[in-house]
């Protein structure tokens, strides 16, 4: 496959190209984080990080066994219950206030360019592009291969009225048939009416993007969303950097804040929150009640699959802040604050 194929996307040229070069985030012909850091911990080598992905024995980094789901019939739900359900990894839809969000959709089983590749563990593939209803708000984070899907999103594309991304990532969209006229691209700190009662707050990042051998071209953001009667912080990918304190004190505090929390090495720390980063950055954000995501669906770094959840719930002993962990396809009320979940990685250790 060559990366002239439709899913690699299209690198930002003629118009959005000068766009993306008056951002005073993209310098030296790429974008880059506010704080600048190393794509590897100091110290650590490509050639290392390489050997332990692909050569090293790893324990349980995939289930042994299907995971438990659940399947909400989304297409049939009442426009007035406001819930959130979670697809796996950073994929989720969310109705709220009479508007459907979704979320990096990922529903082709894999996170790379080659369906060998990167595999969605079993049970975890419930839901397709079919399963969806019409979309009010499409939210793209970045283009990286677990948060961007060609094949999701070509099947998706008759159901979506708006779209949202960082500044370049739109020229994927385009080449994949959206219509120009319904993506918004934004830089950091820039914000968007959506419709009346709907802003969307588009926050920093610290995190990289490409789909391809070019890296940073398009650029990474999480997003404040404020509906009628709610604040949410939805965070993208990111490392621990300033920005969550900044974006808690402007914005906060969030009646939902959903966090990445997996995909995390000692070996690239600047990259991915570290287990021990997770609720200091939930408190920074001065959140009420938090979702950890970014887990539990692909295995795109070396620790157990079931080792974010676990070290999270263990950590959370202390400080017993509302997390939630809901079954992949569960319906979570989003106004109810008593809903309760389990444990449901356990029996899967």
């Amino acid at each position: 496959m060559s990366f002239s194929h439709p899913k690699f996307g299209k690198l930002p040229a003629g118009e959005r190209l000068r766009k993306i070069r008056q951002s005073p985030h993209y310098k030296k012909g790429a974008f880059q984080n506010l704080i600048l850091k190393p794509m590897l911990t100091e110290g650590v080598g490509f050639f290392e990080v390489g050997k332990e992905y692909f050569f090293d024995k790893k324990i349980d980094i995939t289930p042994s066994k299907p995971l438990p789901s659940l399947k909400t019939d989304l297409l049939n739900l009442p426009i007035n219950q406001d819930i959130l359900v979670w697809f796996g990894h950073s994929s989720y839809f969310i109705q709220l206030d009479g508007k459907r969000i979704l979320v990096d959709p990922v529903f082709c089983g894999h996170a790379s360019p080659f369906s060998f590749m990167v595999k969605a563990f079993e049970g975890t593939d419930v839901y397709t592009a079919d399963d969806m209803p019409e979309i009010d708000y499409l939210f793209i984070s970045h283009d990286h291969w677990d948060h961007l899907d060609y094949e999701t999103l070509k099947k998706l594309k008759p159901k979506i009225k708006k779209v949202v991304c960082g500044l370049g990532t739109g020229g994927h969209l385009e080449r994949w048939g959206y219509d120009s006229a319904i993506i918004y691209e934004k830089d950091w700190h820039e914000s968007l009416v959506l419709d009346e009662g709907f802003t969307l707050h588009i926050t920093p990042a610290s995190h990289s993007a490409g789909r391809g051998v070019t890296m940073n071209k398009t650029l990474w953001v999480s997003f404040v969303l404020k509906s009628p009667t709610m604040t949410l912080f939805l965070g993208g990918d990111s490392g621990y950097c300033t920005h969550f304190k900044a974006i808690g004190e402007q914005f906060g505090p969030f009646d939902l804040t959903i966090l990445e929390n997996g995909q995390y090495d000692r070996k690239w720390i600047h990259n991915h929150l570290m287990p021990d980063e997770f609720l200091k950055v939930a408190y920074e954000l001065k959140a009420k009640r938090i979702l950890p995501v970014h887990s539990c669906k692909f295995a795109l770094a070396n620790h157990a699959w079931y080792e974010p959840l676990a070290t999270l719930m263990k950590n959370n002993k202390i400080a017993n802040m509302p997390i939630i962990t809901p079954l992949i396809g569960q319906q979570v009320n989003l106004k109810d604050p008593h809903q309760t979940f389990s444990n449901w990685w356990e029996a899967g250790i």
